[in-house]
């Protein structure tokens, strides 16, 4: 073969490359990102993939047990439906709702307040716990100590820690609106908050937002921190799907009523949320 034709069909094959590349990358793509599942489809697979947040109450690692009260809840539910749950811990609010659009995740098992902005873009279960948002800081140092936030009033001006897209920031923004000053928030994409309290522990930050049962697990261990002042009042938190995915709704709601009547939840309840 001469010269200039070798040259022509390498420029030939190097075309072929680039349009099989170009032809087929869409179809790669939304094969990666995939779609919302619904129960037929869950069912059909046999795995339930579901995201929580890895800390001391939801889902856990203990030598070689995985323990954690929505662990413990999505593993019977896909016990009693026959397949078997795939449980993954992300520490992003945020990355939890990206998953879950793009078919990731199927289900985001982690209590998620029922407020009218996530309503919008998730389908909620029925309430799954009672809980509220809590401020973490440290204890006051003395009776003038400035850092010390003694009540809701004087968040003003404050910075308030959060999980990046925490459905706790609608509620620290209306705060704002209440007391009529700014509160400001800053978002934390690659912790959780565990680590946000630990941070609040450290003099890292100075103040986090986050659920109570969580604050209160941590605050065992870390007894310079002080919860007492509420963000929200205690309202009902729930599991969330994609909106499209009514069916698979459905098959929890129905599955969560008859649930909570059984010795199974409550013993599974009194081990991470114990009387008082």
């Amino acid at each position: 073969m001469k010269p200039i034709q070798r040259k022509y069909l390498k420029y030939l094959l190097i075309a072929i490359v680039c349009f099989l590349v170009f032809a087929f990358w869409p179809q790669r793509k939304e094969k990666e990102e995939g779609h919302p599942r619904d129960y037929a489809e869950i069912a059909a697979d046999g795995i339930l993939r579901a995201a929580t947040e890895y800390n001391s109450i939801s889902f856990f690692v203990d030598g070689d047990t995985v323990s954690g009260f929505h662990y413990e809840l999505i593993e019977a539910f896909a016990r009693d439906k026959g397949i078997q749950a795939q449980v993954s811990p992300v520490m992003s609010f945020d990355q939890r709702l990206k998953g879950l659009e793009t078919g990731k995740y199927d289900v985001i098992a982690y209590g998620i307040p029922a407020t009218s902005e996530l309503k919008d873009s998730l389908l909620l279960t029925s309430p799954i716990i009672l809980s509220k948002q809590v401020l973490v800081q440290r204890k006051a140092t003395s009776e003038n100590d400035s850092l010390f936030i003694r009540n809701q009033l004087d968040l003003a001006g404050r910075t308030l820690h959060v999980v990046k897209a925490s459905p706790s920031i609608l509620r620290i923004r209306n705060l704002g609106d209440e007391i009529g000053d700014t509160i400001y928030i800053s978002e934390i994409e690659k912790y959780g908050s565990e680590q946000l309290i630990a941070m609040v522990a450290h003099g890292d930050i100075d103040y986090a937002v986050c659920d109570e049962s969580i604050a209160q697990a941590a605050i065992d261990s870390l007894p310079q921190l002080d919860i007492s002042t509420d963000i929200s009042f205690t309202q009902f938190y729930s599991w969330g799907v994609s909106k499209q995915s009514p069916v698979l709704l459905d098959s929890l709601n129905t599955w969560l009523t008859s649930f909570r009547q059984g010795k199974e939840y409550k013993e599974i309840l009194h081990k991470y949320y114990p009387v008082k």
